[in-house]
């Protein structure tokens, strides 16, 4: 099959698989045991945690691992905001109509408990501009959430002038970067953020890892999403899952590399200008200032339901993100930019995976020719 769902979830890299079963073969201990072999474990831990600080430009002591970004995100809102860090008169947060839901689901969870949540509208182009983030900023506000690159659309937001609004005004920052990790630059001094969300499997790392980094992590008074025997910070208790953290470490190490290949092809601009070429019509939503592997693409005149079928064993599509392609309501990142419920169903969020070809593309192209009317 040709995969085409990549922001959903890379395939795992090959380097990857040779780690994990190497790690779930020798280093199975506890890192939190005494004895020699747990105290190897937990070099190897720390190891990886200091190469995705180096990444980021952050300190190993404010990075703590995580089963993905999901979870990440729910440290980023409750253990700061249900913790002793900020004033308990501050009850308000600031996010975006365009997140990924997990943070939808969080904001609803923190509304019940008497938070308020301002959600802030994209532009045109699904662009979260950083005025629209200063005007929604009251003096009660805690958080503001923006995630950088949209997991639908591809865009890249400001965040570093995003961060920069939200530190005038004396508010954390929180940013979920499980789409953007390695495939553009990061410096969190640099994008004035205070906290980052990270997910493995978005680079071809294990699923059921990620990591979430806290600005002076120490300093802070959080309160735990698992409360167990003081692993990670004390922020999530439990054993920490070795293997997975090092297979994690391997991605951060060898993923850039296939990504700065796959980027020489262009293949983007290849599909688009074979759309062309067949007299297909498509609009392209989103910015120009986009991943080169994302696209979400309209195709108003193609006949999606025959598209879809006739290549369920071909092709691997997606209509919306992975997390709502089965629901009945059009993407709420869709409506935000102000695609009708028609136009929606008529779209296609194509991620390309890394050893995508120039047949592959063709063959897409192809389809969508055969399915247009």
């Amino acid at each position: 099959m040709i995969y085409l769902d990549t922001a959903a979830s890379y395939s795992i890299l090959p380097e990857v698989k040779v780690t994990l079963s190497d790690a779930f073969n020798t280093l199975y201990a506890n890192s939190a045991s005494s004895h020699l072999l747990g105290g190897q474990v937990s070099n190897e831990i720390n190891k990886v945690r200091e190469q995705l600080a180096d990444q980021i430009g952050a300190y190993p002591s404010e990075i703590i691992f995580t089963s993905g970004a999901t979870e990440s995100n729910n440290i980023a809102f409750k253990s700061l905001l249900l913790g002793d860090e900020i004033p308990k008169d501050k009850k308000h947060i600031v996010t975006t109509q365009i997140e990924h839901k997990c943070v939808f689901a969080i904001c609803d969870y923190l509304t019940s408990v008497g938070y308020e949540v301002t959600y802030v509208k994209p532009n045109k182009d699904g662009i979260i501009e950083a005025a629209s983030i200063a005007d929604a900023i009251r003096p009660d506000t805690a958080l503001v959430s923006v995630m950088h690159v949209n997991n639908e659309l591809g865009t890249i937001n400001p965040i570093s002038d995003i961060g920069k609004a939200c530190f005038e005004a004396g508010v954390l920052f929180h940013s979920d970067a499980a789409q953007s990790f390695q495939k553009i630059d990061i410096d969190v001094d640099d994008l004035n953020v205070d906290v980052m969300s990270f997910s493995a499997h978005k680079i071809g790392g294990p699923k059921g890892i990620g990591a979430i980094y806290i600005r002076d992590l120490r300093k802070k008074h959080l309160m735990p999403v698992i409360h167990g025997a003081g692993q990670e910070e004390a922020i999530r208790g439990g054993t920490v899952a070795a293997p997975l953290i090092i297979g994690f470490g391997k991605a951060i190490e060898t993923f850039p590399s296939y990504y700065e290949r796959f980027k020489i092809n262009n293949f983007k601009s290849y599909f688009l200008k074979h759309l062309k070429l067949n007299e297909i019509e498509y609009q392209l939503n989103g910015s120009e200032l986009a991943l080169e592997s994302c696209i979400s693409l309209t195709l108003p005149k193609t006949n999606t339901d025959v598209l879809v079928r006739d290549n369920e064993y071909e092709l691997c599509l997606a209509q919306g993100s992975a997390c709502s392609s089965k629901e009945i309501e059009p993407s709420h990142v869709l409506t935000a930019i102000g695609l009708d419920r028609e136009l929606a169903d008529h779209t296609f969020r194509i991620s390309f995976s890394l050893d995508v070809t120039i047949e592959n593309v063709d063959y897409l192209v192809a389809q969508i020719y055969k399915a247009t009317y």
